[in-house]
């Protein structure tokens, strides 16, 4: 059974790092997804698809697939650059601005 081990990006709607700590463990699907003739659904028989498990570190989660026999495979994460300006917020009410606050 083949599993991916990674740290998931950040949601696209949220500007913090908020649930991008942990480590998931996705298990690869092992048979297609059908088309059920009847609802138009979409399903498939392999319920290993469904589970993500969470870790707290990379060498947890390793430590994990190691122990059960797992062949995985680690995708690392792309660190975002951080954001830091010298004065920060507080600067857009400083009472000692050299010019005039505009937008």
């Amino acid at each position: 059974m083949r599993a991916r081990i990674y740290q998931p990006a950040r949601n696209a709607m949220q500007s913090g790092t908020a649930k991008t700590r942990q480590w998931l463990l996705d298990f690869a699907p092992s048979e297609a997804r059908e088309v059920d003739p009847l609802m138009g659904w979409t399903g498939s028989g392999d319920t290993q698809a469904q589970v993500r498990l969470k870790f707290d570190s990379r060498e947890a989660a390793e430590d994990y697939a190691r122990a059960n026999g797992l062949d995985y495979v680690v995708s690392e994460p792309h660190k975002r650059k951080p954001n830091i300006r010298a004065r920060g917020y507080g600067e857009n009410f400083a009472t000692d601005r050299k010019s005039a606050w505009t937008h």
